[in-house]
């Protein structure tokens, strides 16, 4: 169960369709502030996180934000916690004294910076934080802590921008995890552009044509339903569709990639040089992706290899998915998949 209210698809909102990102900068992505070192724990300590900082941070404009300090417990300050009331809801107080009740005061921080929160294309949580913690956060009743909340502001976030990529640093140091949110965030940022440009019904539809083989290596069957749903996209509201194409979208790339999908997806793309290769180099490349699928190699290499040989058979269709290259080469993320 959720450290907040139910879990629930929120409102559409506005700036999901039209935010002001300008194209060319780095990625905003909010961030809790302890993980850039701010020193706004409740000891007046820190938890810098290094990948964050040095790694994500070349690509990624971090905005930090505590959302205890926001509500003005200040630096230090009691501990807090989740505890479960009479009632079985969970609620955020002070450890010495749970009298003192901060759940809606945290709530309400997010309402504050909701025009801010919008213009996202990620957020980073720090993990077992009665404010901030994703998920498995320590909820007491009595003297037993059970791990099964969400931080009260997290939840609220997580609430309110249902498509928005959200994780935790702990969770950040397992490789699926890690690729998963980083795609997600940049996703999500192609699509801020594509509305920022302004929305048209062949703009969405290539849109999702360039994301295909993506969305194709999380889940086949949801690919279809998208393709569905766009085909009303000259029937009815556009804006209407595009906000439940991009709520369907995320959660479909929510789900982990395998490497059964990804042997399905290489297999796919190797379909388009069918015409091209030679026996020898259609053999070098089913090895390949043999291996790939053995688990001898990561990723990289069959995607290296398909590379090589669309430059020199190239295809326009492939040249424009953005599976090939969903984000920087230099974040290294598909050497360890």
């Amino acid at each position: 169960m959720r450290g907040a209210r139910a879990s629930g698809r929120g409102a559409m909102e506005p700036g999901v369709i039209n935010p002001e990102i300008a194209v060319g900068e780095k990625i905003p992505v909010g961030v809790s502030s302890c993980l850039l070192g701010d020193q706004v724990r409740y000891d007046g300590g820190h938890k810098r996180h290094s990948y964050i900082t040095e790694t994500l941070g070349g690509y990624f404009d971090f905005q930090p934000f505590c959302p205890e300090v926001d509500i003005g417990l200040g630096i230090p300050r009691k501990s807090i916690r989740l505890a479960r009331d009479t009632g079985g809801d969970i609620r955020c107080v002070q450890v010495d004294d749970p009298a003192i009740d901060h759940t809606s005061a945290l709530r309400d921080c997010l309402d504050r910076r909701r025009d801010w929160a919008k213009r996202l294309c990620g957020y980073i949580l720090k993990k077992d934080s009665p404010s901030c913690g994703m998920e498995r956060v320590r909820v007491w009743r009595g003297e037993m802590p059970v791990r099964e909340g969400s931080g009260i502001y997290a939840a609220a976030l997580m609430q309110a921008f249902p498509y928005l990529p959200v994780e935790e640093e702990g969770r950040l140091g397992d490789s699926v995890l890690r690729e998963n949110f980083i795609q997600r965030v940049f996703v999500l940022r192609r699509w801020f552009a594509l509305c920022a440009a302004g929305l048209t019904v062949a703009e969405l539809t290539r849109f999702h044509a360039r994301h295909k083989l993506i969305v194709m290596s999380h889940d086949q069957v949801r690919y279809l339903a998208l393709g569905r749903l766009l085909a009303d996209a000259g029937k009815t509201d556009l804006e209407e569709i595009a906000g439940e194409y991009l709520h369907r979208l995320m959660a479909v790339l929510k789900v982990k990639a395998t490497r059964a999908k990804h042997v399905n997806v290489l297999q796919h793309i190797m379909g388009y040089l069918k015409k091209n290769l030679a026996a020898d180099d259609k053999q070098e490349l089913v090895r390949t992706i043999e291996d790939y699928r053995q688990g001898l190699t990561p990723l990289i290499v069959p995607i290296t290899l398909l590379n090589h040989f669309f430059r020199k058979h190239p295809n326009p269709y492939i040249a424009q998915s953005w599976y090939m290259k969903p984000y920087p080469a230099e974040l290294i993320l598909r050497n360890q998949l």
